[in-house]
């Protein structure tokens, strides 16, 4: 089997063997076997290789090229799906790599609640993909980088899932608290209106219990108090609203995430990721926070909307 060199720097990827067996070995990191049917993540910056054997040289694989090996005689690899060069007989191991570029605060944060190797054994719930990836790699079909783009994305989901929630697992009290019938609803909450002018009372109010007992629950399992836990989170989204909305002014994104006044965001802003929001745009540069809070962007959520600027009146002189 030849041996792909997988170094997707700044990324993180997941793979899938859909049959056959090797060795992944990330850098730095001792190696693991993977077996048909296990899945493993790789956070990134740092590349990994995977071999049929420990030892084995491996062969990197240009980014959108195919890549020929001399010792097997033309075996390739290719950043693709469907290739009928590569060998298909007995023994031959097949290997599904996706990589997701870490581009946002909200997906790094997610990130760091998780290990450089993260590896889930077959039998779970990311088998249910196995049939569907086979079937959809085998083929050559329109529309086939699609289905895979979204199929990757169910197995990572299921992998991540079943790593936070296995016997002995200390999954981050985001995740836990996310269960709870009380505080669970206060975060939906939190995610989906966080330009909100929430207060303890207003979100106890939404979810239908006491001020003081959303209070005890929210800090007991999310390990912060809700209006800090909202000021982290709006403070997250403005990271990504700053890198990604190059054009909104500052005031603009300050009232996308909650505040009427420019200044008194900014100074949240600054406490909360160590750099002006005009710093951090200029630099992408930030103070690393501690782990408890806002690290995930619910599925299905964006990133808030900012109004856009109202029309120029045009007096006809």
């Amino acid at each position: 089997m030849g041996s792909p060199d997988a170094r997707e720097i700044s990324s993180t990827a997941s793979a899938k063997v859909l049959g056959g067996a090797g060795w992944i070995v990330p850098e730095h990191r001792p190696p693991e076997q993977l077996r048909a049917g296990e899945t493993v993540i790789v956070r990134g910056p740092a590349p990994f290789t995977f071999v049929d054997e420990v030892g084995t040289r491996a062969e990197p694989i240009a980014c959108g090229e195919h890549c020929a090996t001399p010792e097997q005689g033309g075996t390739r690899h290719r950043r693709g799906w469907n290739d009928s060069c590569g060998d298909s007989g007995d023994g031959a191991t097949t290997l599904i790599v996706g990589a997701y570029p870490v581009r946002g605060e909200i997906s790094r944060r997610l990130l760091d609640a998780l290990p450089v190797v993260l590896r889930v054994a077959s039998g779970g719930g990311a088998d249910a993909v196995l049939d569907h990836l086979a079937a959809e790699v085998a083929a050559d079909t329109p529309g086939q980088q699609v289905v895979l783009d979204r199929l990757l994305d169910w197995m990572l989901v299921c992998a991540v899932r079943e790593y936070f929630d296995r016997p002995g697992g200390e999954p981050p009290a985001w995740y836990a608290a996310q269960r709870d019938p009380v505080v669970g609803d206060a975060l939906r909450l939190l995610h989906a209106e966080p330009a909100a002018p929430w207060t303890v009372s207003s979100l106890a109010d939404r979810t239908g219990v006491s001020r003081s007992t959303l209070a005890k629950r929210f800090a007991d399992l999310v390990g912060e108090p809700p209006l800090t836990y909202l000021t982290r989170w709006r403070m997250t989204l403005a990271a990504d609203l700053l890198t990604e909305r190059e054009v909104a002014t500052v005031a603009e994104i300050a009232h996308a995430v909650g505040y009427s006044d420019a200044f008194a965001f900014s100074a949240a802003f600054k406490r909360i990721r160590g750099v002006s929001p005009s710093a951090f745009r200029r630099t992408g540069t930030v103070v690393p926070e501690r782990p408890t809070g806002p690290p995930l962007r619910p599925p299905g959520t964006v990133l808030p909307a900012i109004p856009a600027p109202p029309p120029v009146a045009r007096v006809r002189s």
